[in-house]
């Protein structure tokens, strides 16, 4: 939990994240996500293009090491129009984060210059988790089989 925190106060904390001028109207607001739209995007889809280089490197390293077909879906197109779904679907949460802050300023007018930092570097967060977390099980799961092919390689060796 530290490490998180940690590290959504260092997004906080960033140019991104920051609101230099107090936002007083909802067309401000709107703008000041909007501006901040084509970084998120950026800062996710390159997390998307690790966890997708793992995913394919798993899954050729499964096909030619050990014949099976680990980590690529039948047929391989259904991954494109995964990669495109995701993108529209973290789009449409990122819209969230500025609809949540209308909401928030209507409520707590206060509050709101400090609920759009702390929600967009928590969204950042979230949605990085999210995006190479196909990265990491896939991963570990080739690398668990690699480990258990390499020891019944040795195994058999000895017998």
């Amino acid at each position: 939990m530290f490490f998180q925190s940690s590290l959504v106060n260092r997004i906080r904390a960033s140019t991104l994240c920051q609101r230099d001028t107090p936002v007083s109207t909802a067309w401000q607001a709107i703008g000041w996500w909007e501006a901040r739209r084509a970084a998120f995007n950026l800062i996710v889809g390159s997390a998307g293009i690790i966890s997708t280089l793992v995913v394919g490197v798993v899954g050729l390293g499964s096909y030619f090491l050990f014949d099976i077909d680990f980590g690529v879906p039948d047929p391989p197109l259904f991954a494109v129009f995964g990669v495109v779904l995701y993108a529209i679907l973290a789009n449409v949460f990122y819209t969230g984060g500025w609809v949540a802050e209308l909401v928030i300023r209507k409520a707590w007018p206060e509050q709101g210059d400090r609920f759009a930092a702390l929600s967009l570097a928590w969204g950042l967060v979230f949605a990085l988790l999210l995006t190479l977390s196909p990265a990491v099980v896939v991963g570990a799961v080739g690398l668990f089989g690699l480990v258990g092919h390499l020891l019944g390689v040795v195994h058999s060796a000895h017998n």
